[in-house]
């Protein structure tokens, strides 16, 4: 949502995404505080994730701060649905290939990540580098696709792999001279406040709610990149 509204305020594409980008970063480390004790255990999953995360938030990021503000513009809207069309297929995703015995539930307090999810994070992380907007989707749709299904759990885990990804993007991103302080610093109060009260308010709501909501912030934000 926040990059949608610095397109409105006038911010060109790729600033627009390095601004969103920093200033979301605090509010990523507080929703993972309040995601504390969801992921108590998971603790070989968060480290697991370091390596890939932050290799490819690098290379996303530095892809980023290469690329003309029309072709990233071209991009956005595909972008943000593509992220918000994989959250949506995943529950069909995975009742089709736990019908074939393909992917079983994984309890990550007790069993280590697949290699092939450390290949799918980095992948998330150059798209999360890249392009800040539907991160969290994406790795949503990951996990679910390796067989996590606790929704507050693997948002907990979003945001330990999210942060690893931006922490990357927020030094290229800082050192680049793209991002709009003023603007970054009013939204990264905003962050730290709403991604705290929000991961606690996430946690009283059905798990179906909470799907419900990242599905039409997927859709509202790719309409009104498609408008522009």
């Amino acid at each position: 949502m926040t990059f949608p509204a610095l397109l409105a305020l006038g911010v060109a594409p790729v600033a627009a995404n390095a601004t969103s980008t920093v200033a979301l970063w605090p509010g990523t480390m507080a929703s993972l505080w309040g995601y504390r004790r969801a992921i108590a255990g998971a603790g070989v999953w968060a480290r697991a994730w370091a390596l890939p995360s932050l290799a490819g938030g690098f290379v996303g990021s530095w892809l980023l701060l290469r690329t003309p503000d029309a072709r990233f513009a071209a991009l956005v809207p595909w972008l943000i649905l593509g992220a918000t069309a994989l959250f949506m297929a995943q529950p069909l995703v995975l009742r089709h290939l736990a019908g074939t015995g393909m992917v079983a539930s994984i309890d990550p307090t007790r069993e280590a990540p697949p290699t092939r999810f450390l290949l799918f994070q980095f992948l998330g992380a150059v798209y999360g580098g890249y392009f800040g907007a539907g991160l969290g989707i994406v790795m949503l749709a990951a996990m679910g696709l390796m067989g996590l299904r606790d929704i507050h759990q693997m948002n907990g885990l979003k945001n330990v792999g999210g942060g690893a990804i931006n922490l990357v993007a927020v030094v290229l991103f800082a050192t680049s001279g793209i991002v709009r302080w003023p603007l970054a610093t009013v939204m990264l109060i905003g962050a730290m406040i709403g991604g705290y009260g929000g991961s606690r308010l996430a946690q009283r709501v059905g798990a179906a709610w909470v799907r419900r909501a990242v599905v039409v912030i997927g859709l509202s934000s790719a309409v009104y990149a498609f408008v522009r």
